[in-house]
């Protein structure tokens, strides 16, 4: 038997649950190998099987987890004889990678126990009670998965921080691009940016720099601008509609960035690129 909660994605930046649900499997029940574009916990009630992620393979019993990461071929199966009976989340946003990371759970690391009491137990049929709400379903459900992440960080040894210094500055830069490939469809500012990573402005422009030999405003623009000449292969666009979609509530103002980065104006590009069929 197999149970799914039915939820609309919130906009959140930091943390957005995409899915969640139980099921207790059949013997030999399995999936994969796939791939997911998000995070995706497993927690086991009862039962076992086996979860493989490359070269290796993890045999699991109740009281365990496993981590599923984006874009890694992973398969999993029941134990013919005593086949597990399962809950899970997925989720994605800025800051997942992070929470995981305090929880100690990354690609080399994906195996999470946690037997001390019915706390994550009890997290996962709160999440599937939240079917039964319609007004505040997916707020509900986003606090509940802050709560279960915050119980794996808790029971984590490991001390939280990041790693110092070539690696601490990659990690921001990664979260500017990250911040700005989510956000560019909406009116943002580099002082935003900043103010999200907690870095003070210029710094954050000079690590930038060292990177990608770019400004973040630039990066920004030029990103836009690309998404845009994208976005004019669909004939049923209207430049003023690709401007919005890309961040530029101002035709005007994005007919001036479009050429500054493209040397023409966007109707010529889109008339001297379109493709005849």
């Amino acid at each position: 038997m197999i149970e799914i909660v039915p939820i609309e994605r919130l906009n959140a930046t930091d943390l957005n649950m995409y899915q969640c649900g139980t099921e207790k499997c059949k013997p030999g029940h399995y999936f994969g190998p796939a791939v997911r574009d998000y995070f995706l916990i497993h927690y086991i009630f009862d039962g076992k099987g086996i979860y493989q992620v490359g070269d290796t393979t993890y045999n699991l019993n109740s009281g365990q987890g496993f981590l599923i990461c984006p874009g890694i071929v992973t398969y999993y199966q029941a134990d013919f004889i005593n086949p597990w009976n399962y809950s899970w989340v997925g989720f994605h946003g800025l800051k997942a990678e992070n929470y995981l990371k305090k929880a100690n759970l990354t690609i080399e690391n994906p195996i999470f126990t946690y037997r001390k009491d019915d706390f994550i137990e009890n997290c996962f049929k709160e999440m599937l009670n939240c079917k039964q709400m319609t007004k505040s379903r997916e707020v509900r459900l986003l606090g509940l998965l802050y709560l279960f992440l915050s119980q794996l960080i808790e029971e984590n040894n490991q001390p939280l921080y990041f790693e110092e210094s070539v690696n601490r500055k990659k990690q921001y830069v990664e979260k500017v691009v990250e911040f700005i490939e989510i956000n560019y469809s909406r009116k943002i500012s580099i002082a935003e940016i900043a103010n999200y990573i907690g870095l003070d402005r210029s710094y954050m422009g000079a690590i930038f720099k060292e990177y990608f030999n770019t400004s973040p405003q630039n990066y920004l623009i030029n990103f836009r601008i690309n998404k845009a000449c994208n976005l004019m292969k669909n004939p049923n666009l209207s430049i003023g509609e690709i401007s919005r979609s890309v961040g530029y509530d101002d035709p005007f103002l994005f007919s001036k960035m479009f050429k500054k980065i493209k040397g023409i104006p966007p109707r010529i590009y889109r008339k001297n690129n379109m493709i005849i069929e």
